[in-house]
């Protein structure tokens, strides 16, 4: 039996297994390995190891084309592409009919179509406090017409969210139209359907499963949830289903792989697995060996196998020979440490505050960490507006890439940070002992990184400890405001630069802004770059919010991160989305060689 013969069912599931799609032939089953999740509740999860999953069950009204570079909108669940007014404040979308959920019980033995109340449902879900959405704040930036009073009305009287209650910028004009009314313009509105938080929900499945929605989902995407054993393994199975969707897209005329795929694909029905096996390993060797020894199809590869599979930037030649195929691309995510800015210590808005986190800022050693811990397979960062982004300069340079431990003493020495009483470490300018507490995760990886920041805090006399525990709760920490520091990479859904300052955003503090930060200056350039259309005006105000997150230093921005994607030679079509996560229904699996 090859690899990807039928595996014995799983012990426990969320739905009954699916057979595969021609009875001729074994189940064609992708094996992958990932760190840990958090769940699959669209509009409550927020990190990139969970959207990888949802974003095959849930789907939105737009997706981004699969070949086309630069990256493409197209209609997803919408029939065409949304209409918009000519102030861009009015957009109109309309559904494809004959689109149906996955089978649930919540449904009563009955098919169940997707509708228009569908989308306005589970958008409405990203406003509801009880939610907790980490998406509200970007949603709160669009300014649908009566959301935030919406929400803010159950804040007050602390009662329940109303999802019945008419909001003029958010209206089910019937079966398949939604029509949305903004508080001002919205140039690039149409991205933000694109986002996987807008996924469409089922409002009786949701009402029926309450806080178990993030282990129970259930969507009209290609795939549904057939097992998941939390932080061990998550399975999902080809949707029986899923309508008829074939293999299009628009690769470039001399993008000279993506015709050859264009060419292989088209008119394909998707998707063309069955099942997708995801093992959760959070060490990086095993899942290396794993890949190694063909026991998983696809690997990120781990930082510390860089210089083994991909020297000087190209595929080893042992690896060549094997037939594995190597994509490299510098992703829209930024690898960052935050300050939480409500902290007594690393936090405030006072200039010895500031101070503080610049020398921190001025003390890490990027330039080392890319060389020892990623291999090379990073950029330095110089602002939040990351490569592929809209408002991103690769001429612009700034203080957050440099690394100057001198600067650094300088600093804290001119705002009263000194070694009172020479033990080698400094203490407040009241005289207490300074002890910066960083958050970290398990694993060699990771201890390799707190090894650098501690060598790094040494050179300027601050003492760091860490706190360890598994992503999922050190995220839980941080979005509640309990971190002091931890450093995290974040990644950008849309090809809009103002996603790279979102985490700048007041509004969206507890969400994605985990520093807290919150500058009414910050806030109003925000405003504007979500108003202004594209072009020179635009750019211009990047540039000052740009200068403000470097001065202000709330998160010390280390790397843009290059992913490396290896895959086994029996795995077919893989490109690697730059913005969305779903790329399962568009790769095909061939029999290994015996």
């Amino acid at each position: 039996m090859t690899p990807h013969a039928a595996a014995q069912a799983p012990a426990a599931t969320t739905a009954s297994a699916a057979a595969p799609a021609a009875t001729h032939r074994p189940a064609k089953v992708l094996r992958l390995a990932s760190e840990s999740e958090t769940g699959f509740d669209p509009a409550r999860i927020g990190d990139v190891r969970s959207l990888r999953v949802t974003a095959h069950i849930f789907e939105t009204l737009l997706q981004y084309d699969p070949l086309a570079r630069p990256v493409k909108l197209r209609p997803n669940t919408a029939r065409a592409m949304p209409e918009a007014s000519a102030d861009f404040r009015t957009w109109t979308v309309r559904l494809k009919p004959g689109i149906r959920f996955a089978d649930d019980p919540a449904f009563g033995g009955r098919p169940r179509e997707l509708v228009a109340a569908d989308y306005a449902y589970s958008i409405r879900r990203l406003a509801d406090p009880a939610t907790k959405s980490p998406s509200w704040s970007s949603l709160e930036q669009i300014g649908i017409r009566g959301m935030a009073a919406l929400r803010q009305e159950a804040l007050a009287r602390q009662s329940a969210f109303d999802y019945d209650r008419p909001l003029p910028g958010l209206q089910v004009l019937d079966r398949y139209t939604l029509r949305f009314e903004l508080d001002a313009g919205r140039p690039r509105f149409a991205q933000w359907l694109a986002e996987a938080a807008t996924g469409a929900v089922a409002r009786e499945v949701i009402e029926s499963q309450g806080e178990l929605s993030m282990q129970h989902p259930v969507g009209t995407g290609p795939f549904r949830l057939a097992q998941w054993r939390r932080a061990s393994r998550i399975v999902l199975e080809r949707n029986p289903g899923y309508r008829e969707v074939t293999y299009q897209a628009e690769p470039a005329p001399d993008d000279a792989a993506g015709q050859a795929l264009l060419a292989r694909f088209k008119g394909r029905r998707l998707p063309m697995i069955d099942r997708v096996e995801i093992a959760i390993i959070e060490e990086k060797q095993p899942t290396w060996l794993a890949f190694l020894n063909g026991e998983a199809d696809w690997v990120e590869l781990p930082d510390g196998f860089v210089g083994t599979a991909m020297p000087h930037g190209r595929l080893a030649p042992h690896l060549a020979r094997r037939g594995i195929q190597a994509e490299r691309v510098v992703m829209p995510s930024t690898y960052y440490t935050m300050f939480n800015m409500q902290h007594p210590l690393v936090g405030g808005y006072a200039p010895r505050q500031v101070a503080l986190r610049r020398a921190i800022g001025l003390a890490i050693d990027v330039s080392r960490e890319i060389t020892l811990l990623r291999h090379g397979a990073a950029i330095p960062a110089q602002s939040p507006v990351t490569v592929h982004l809209s408002g991103y300069d690769p001429a612009w340079r700034s203080e957050m890439s440099e690394y100057s431990p001198t600067r650094a003493r300088a600093l804290l020495d001119l705002h009263g940070y000194l070694d009172r009483d020479g033990d080698g470490w400094r203490e407040t300018p009241e005289g207490a002992p300074i002890v910066l507490e960083m958050a970290t995760q398990p694993g060699i990886e990771m201890r390799r990184f707190d090894e650098l920041m501690t060598r790094d805090m040494d050179a300027i006399g601050l003492r760091v400890v860490f706190h360890t525990a598994q992503w999922p709760q050190q995220y839980k920490a941080a979005r509640a405001g309990k971190l002091m520091l931890w450093s995290v990479s974040g990644r950008a859904g849309t090809p809009d630069g103002i996603q790279g300052l979102q985490r700048y955003d007041g509004a969206a503090a507890g969400g994605m802004n985990l520093a807290r930060f919150d500058l009414p200056q910050m806030n109003a350039l925000i405003a504007q770059l979500l108003a202004l259309p594209d072009g020179p005006q635009r750019e211009a105000v990047f540039d000052q919010a740009k200068r403000l997150t470097v001065a202000w230093m709330p998160y010390k921005l280390r790397t843009h991160l290059a992913a490396t994607a290896l895959s086994q030679p029996w795995l077919i079509g893989f490109r690697r989305p730059v913005f969305g996560h779903n790329w399962f229904e568009f790769v095909d699996l061939e029999p290994p060689p015996h």
